[in-house]
């Protein structure tokens, strides 16, 4: 809730979209504290209701009581494919799903089964669509340190780590002046029409070059968007953005790209989750540096795990 960027987003899509939410019943996708599902009242819903599986619903009980919203909020703890919702059909869906890299730990699934089971013919999400962009990031100095680290630990070579280390995408806040490409989309989700099984993904990229630089990782950001507004509301979790918890993904390539301003970077972006952890990711990154020189040119595969 602190996370300025986010709540105010979708303050901002129910509170200014109050014809869209007079006298609907709406159904509020891990409610966590309830703040979604009260903005929902305050902007005339006829009734919300908020499911989650954890035990913070209680919490959200005393909240929504000391509010007077008690008779508008129906809080459910449970399994989404378990409990049983007091309406039969919802004319909207709010949650606030997303994960890291969007897709990590993400409540999405949930939600398309809630759209599923309980959305009204011609029903509302929000937010209702998702963009994963990438580009390429100068990050040498924070690559060494955390990467170069294992290679002398007290003295001792303990490079095997190095390659465990460079297999886990780092979650932090990037500058937008460490980004050495434009950026490049490449995946959007349409929460009306997407099924759980396109979440697994293989998308191209290229991203093109701004200056001449070096090329240390790749990072990943999302933007979220709520097109059902009379006027669309989209936040941005990118480089470029204001903060928010999710920061970006940072993708450490195994080599150093040495890049001239206009030249591209293409290749494959892949994702799907984890074959034992579902909410876990399995991550490769196929690229090709594209260049006249056969000094620099390179290629190469990184697989990650989240």
């Amino acid at each position: 809730m602190k996370d300025e960027v986010r709540t105010r987003s979708y303050r901002d899509a129910i509170y200014q979209n109050k014809h869209l939410f007079r006298d609907k019943v709406v159904l509020d996708v891990g409610c966590g504290t309830a703040i979604l599902s009260m903005f929902a009242v305050r902007a005339g819903a006829k009734h919300v209701i908020g499911v989650d599986m954890s035990t913070i619903i209680e919490k959200a009980r005393e909240i929504v009581e000391v509010n007077g919203m008690s008779k508008q909020i129906t809080l459910l703890q449970g399994k989404m494919e378990e409990v049983k919702l007091p309406f039969p059909k919802v004319d909207i869906i709010l949650s606030e799903w997303m994960g890291y890299f969007l897709l990590y730990e993400s409540m999405l699934d949930t939600v398309l089964y809630a759209r599923d089971q309980y959305l009204a013919p011609n029903g509302l999400i929000f937010p209702d669509r998702a963009t994963i962009y990438l580009a390429g990031i100068e990050d040498g100095e924070y690559k060494d340190e955390k990467i170069g680290f294992w290679d002398n630990v007290y003295g001792f070579d303990y490079s095997p780590l190095k390659t465990t280390a460079l297999t886990e995408p780092l979650v932090d806040t990037v500058e937008i002046k460490a980004c050495v490409t434009e950026p490049a989309q490449v995946f959007a989700i349409d929460l009306y029409t997407v099924k759980s099984a396109e979440l697994a993904f293989t998308a191209p990229f290229t991203l093109d070059c701004r200056r001449n630089d070096f090329i240390h990782a790749l990072i990943a950001w999302f933007d979220i968007d709520f097109t059902a507004c009379h006027k669309p509301i989209r936040f941005s979790t990118g480089p470029h953005a204001k903060y928010t918890h999710w920061k970006q993904t940072v993708f450490y390539l195994r080599e150093v790209l040495t890049v001239e301003e206009n030249e591209q970077v293409s290749g494959t972006l892949s994702s799907r989750p984890n074959a034992k952890k579902k909410r876990d990711l399995d991550i490769e990154i196929k690229y090709r540096l594209e260049t006249d020189s056969p000094v620099r040119s390179a290629n190469g595969r990184c697989e990650y795990k989240m």
